[in-house]
C-alpha cells in the first residue's frame, strides 16, 4: 500500500492524506461491491468466484512484489500468511456470500457487518493495546447507526444464513487482528501470499463441492462485476484496509462498516432505483458522529474540558 500510496518515486502525499485516500478507498469501493456480489452471483457460483478472484489477485500481486525487489517470506512467514488469509479470504468471504445464499437481507448482512470493529477493538484490548473510550462510543453510534440503516433493507433470515452472517466478521477481525501481530513479509508481498492462500483454498473446497465446469454458464454482467471485485475490490481497496491495518488504529480501521452499508444504499438508489424512508435520515447523523468520535474523539474531548474549563472559572 505504500508502493500504491506514493506512485512515482518523486511523488508523494503526507501521511494525513495518505490515511484519507485509504480510508475513503476503502469506504467506497467496498460500499459498492454489495451491488457487485449481487450481480455476479447470479450466474457466478460462490466458492469459485472468491476462489479465482483472490488467486489471480494473489498472483497479480506477488508478480509486483517481485518487481519491486521484495523478498520471498520464510516459512514462517508463509504460514502466518495462510493463517490470516484462510480466515480472511477464504472463511469470512464465502460466508458472506453464503449466508446471502441461504436467504440474509441485505439489511440484515449490512447490521452484522457493523459488529466487525467491536470484535476487533475487543481483540486489541485483550491483546494489551489501549482503545479509548471515545472510540468505543464511536463503535456503539455506528452500530446504532446501522441498525436504522436495516430498517431500509430485507430482515429475512435462515437459521443458516443467519450462523454464516455473524461467523464471516468474527472470522474477520479475528484475520485482522492477527495480520496486526503476526511476522509478515513486506506490505505487497503479505498482500500477495495471504491473498493466494486463501484463493487456493477456495479452489480446493470448489473442486470439491461445486461443478467443475460452472464458470463456463457464467454471463457477460457477471464477469464484469466480477472484474470489478478483483480491481477494485481486492487489488485497491483490500490492499487499503491490510495498510490502515498497520498504520492506524483498530477503530479507525474498521470504521469502513458503519459507511459501507450507507454507500450501498447510495448505489441502490441510483442504480437500483429503491426508494429510501426517513430511517437513513436518522442513520446518516448517528454514523457521522461515529467516525467522528473514532477519528477525533480524543481531540473533541480535550475540547470539550478545555471548554468546560473556562466556563467554570468564569463563573
Amino acid at each position: 500500500m505504500n508502493s500504491a500510496l506514493n506512485f512515482q518515486q518523486g511523488w508523494r502525499i503526507s501521511p494525513f492524506w495518505r490515511l484519507m485516500v485509504a480510508l475513503w478507498l476503502v469506504y467506497i469501493v467496498w460500499g459498492t461491491t454489495y451491488f457487485a456480489i449481487g450481480v455476479a452471483v447470479q450466474s457466478f457460483l460462490p466458492l469459485w468466484m472468491n476462489a479465482t478472484r483472490f488467486t489471480l489477485a494473489g498472483a497479480i500481486m506477488l508478480a509486483w512484489a517481485l518487481w519491486r525487489g521484495e523478498k520471498l517470506p520464510s516459512w514462517r512467514q508463509w504460514r502466518n500468511a495462510a493463517l490470516v488469509g484462510g480466515l480472511m479470504v477464504f472463511v469470512s468471504m464465502n460466508l458472506v456470500v453464503f449466508a446471502q445464499k441461504q436467504g440474509i437481507g441485505s439489511g440484515l448482512m449490512a447490521t452484522v457487518i457493523t459488529t466487525m470493529p467491536m470484535w476487533l477493538a475487543l481483540w486489541t484490548r485483550l491483546g494489551g493495546e489501549r482503545v479509548p473510550t471515545t472510540s468505543w462510543v464511536g463503535l456503539v453510534l455506528g452500530v446504532a447507526g446501522a441498525l436504522l440503516l436495516a430498517m431500509e433493507g430485507d430482515f429475512s433470515a435462515s437459521w443458516l444464513g443467519a450462523l454464516a452472517a455473524f461467523g464471516a466478521p468474527l472470522c474477520w477481525s479475528i484475520g485482522s487482528y492477527a495480520s496486526r501481530k503476526l511476522d509478515l513479509p513486506g506490505p505487497a508481498m503479505a498482500s500477495a501470499t495471504e491473498w493466494l492462500a486463501g484463493g487456493l483454498m477456495g479452489v480446493v473446497a470448489a473442486s470439491v463441492i461445486e461443478p467443475q465446469g460452472s464458470l463456463g454458464n457464467v454471463t457477460h454482467e457477471a464477469w464484469l462485476a466480477w472484474w470489478y471485485l478483483l480491481v477494485f475490490g481486492t487489488l485497491i481497496a483490500l490492499n487499503a484496509y491490510l495498510w490502515l491495518l498497520q498504520n492506524t488504529t483498530a477503530a479507525v480501521a474498521g470504521s469502513y462498516s458503519f459507511v459501507n452499508p450507507a454507500v450501498a444504499l447510495v448505489v441502490g438508489v441510483m442504480i437500483g432505483k429503491e426508494v429510501l424512508t426517513g430511517w437513513v435520515f436518522l442513520a446518516l447523523p448517528l454514523i457521522a458522529g461515529a467516525l467522528a468520535m473514532i477519528m477525533y474523539g480524543p481531540a473533541i474531548w480535550g475540547w470539550v474540558q478545555r471548554l468546560r474549563n473556562r466556563n467554570g472559572a468564569a463563573a
